[in-house]
């Protein structure tokens, strides 16, 4: 596989800071952004590298960058005179590839596994497979809708709708793209989330969606550059690779995050409870991963679809979105062990291993996300929750909101009892249950 770097942007708002320096020139540490780029693709063996940039910006990137052979790749110039946006710069080099290629944004600091998303990309047989992930500034990011296999649904860019809640699920900034996306990229500027892939998604190819928590973020103001710069720093670029194991906190919902509402099975009755932003903003902070796992029966029971749980869980997401928390994923169990309810979906009705106290969300989310078990914790309002830490060996906090263990289903122990999900967290994060 061949790269591309998407490298002509203007800038304006870095102006101030760059002073003249093209984005992907500015430094992260002892290197520029793109170096950064550069060493991941030939950490992957990808020694081939086209970089669409400004025909003003080409002496620099020259200069700093030469042909490549300091870093042990080839790199090869395309010089934009007019600006061609994301798209039309790329779109006669897919042309001349005729062959799979990473695409990367040029302002965006990456570190991620190259052979996992390139084997996702081949698995799917997929025209594009876009790199996305939780975004904390979801208001002013283009989302993505996409269907439990990862098969893109829609494309949700800003400005959106008034009142519409989108899971928050962000465009990254990374793509794997097969040579026949040139075929939907037609002569002069155009963007990839906003012209090419809606086009290509309505003309029914395949795209997909692959979900990363590892680190992408892009630089395009000072106040993001700056923060890629202190995670840098601090090593949290490093760790988010997904060969690192993280720890998580695993949230219950209803009760622990959100105002416990029996059933909860209309998108107007979420509503999250005080210091529950709060909470998973901390857990954010502190490289962890933010993890709900949730029983969710009112599917089986045929008060709602998958599909309206989905807009319950894109509520929550926005929700926590705009308070600047991230939720790195949510996982549901949509069964009921007991029949006799009226309109109910038979092959919903069965015991499983998913349905909390049932472990499967929790080994499941630890797969996915390569989430480190012995060092995570547990957060829910019931002893469903605490026998289920048991079972998994994970410490377990109760919150006094919800059930507050009422339920009284299980004859187990806490770890620690506290008032809310923000207390919770403190104490997990404290380390004081290791």
């Amino acid at each position: 596989m061949k790269a591309i770097v998407i490298a002509g942007g203007e800038g304006r708002r870095m102006e101030a800071l760059a002073r003249g320096t093209p984005k992907p020139l500015l430094a992260v540490g002892e290197r520029a952004i793109i170096e950064h780029q550069i060493a991941l693709c030939r950490r992957y063996d990808i020694r081939e590298i086209h970089l669409t940039v400004r025909h003003t910006d080409l002496p620099a990137f020259r200069e700093r960058l030469g042909a490549g052979e300091a870093f042990g790749v080839t790199l090869e110039y395309r010089a934009e005179r007019e600006p061609l946006g994301t798209a039309g710069g790329a779109a006669p080099i897919l042309r001349d590839l005729g062959d799979d290629a990473l695409v990367l944004y040029g302002d965006v600091m990456v570190n991620m596994d190259l052979g996992r998303l390139a084997a996702f990309h081949a698995s799917r047989q997929a025209l594009a497979t876009l790199v996305v992930h939780p975004t904390d500034h979801p208001l002013d990011s283009d989302l993505v809708e996409i269907a439990a296999d990862g098969r893109i649904r829609a494309f949700r860019p800003t400005p959106r709708p008034a009142g519409l809640d989108c899971r928050n699920i962000g465009n990254a900034g990374a793509y794997v793209l097969s040579s026949g996306v040139a075929g939907h990229i037609p002569a002069g500027p155009n963007d990839f989330i906003r012209d090419v892939f809606p086009r290509a998604l309505a003309a029914g190819a395949p795209l997909f969606g692959y979900a990363a928590r590892e680190y992408l973020k892009d630089t395009g103001t000072p106040e993001r550059l700056a923060a890629v710069r202190a995670d840098h720093a601090s090593g949290r670029i490093r760790e988010r690779h997904q060969d690192v194991a993280l720890p998580a906190v695993f949230l219950d919902r209803d009760g622990t995050l959100c105002e416990l509402v029996p059933l909860l099975h209309r998108v107007e009755e979420m509503r999250l409870l005080d210091g529950a932003a709060e909470a998973v903003r901390r857990v954010n902070a502190a490289n962890w991963l933010a993890v709900v796992v949730t029983n969710q029966p009112v599917v089986a029971r045929a008060l709602c679809t998958p599909g309206d749980v989905e807009r319950i869980h894109a509520r929550l997401e926005m929700l926590l979105g705009r308070q600047g928390a991230v939720l790195d994923a949510v996982y549901y169990c949509p069964h009921h062990p007991d029949a006799g309810y009226e309109g109910e979906v038979a092959d919903l009705k069965t015991a499983c291993e998913c349905r909390k106290p049932g472990g499967a969300l929790i080994r499941r989310a630890a797969r996915d996300l390569h989430i480190d078990l012995a060092r995570s914790v547990l957060i829910g309002d019931t002893t469903v929750d605490l026998e289920t830490a048991r079972r998994l060996g994970l410490a377990a906090v109760l919150v006094q909101t919800g059930h507050a263990g009422a339920d009284a289903q299980f004859a187990v122990q806490p770890n620690a009892v506290r008032p809310d999900v923000a207390a919770a967290v403190d104490w997990a994060l404290s380390g004081a249950g290791r």
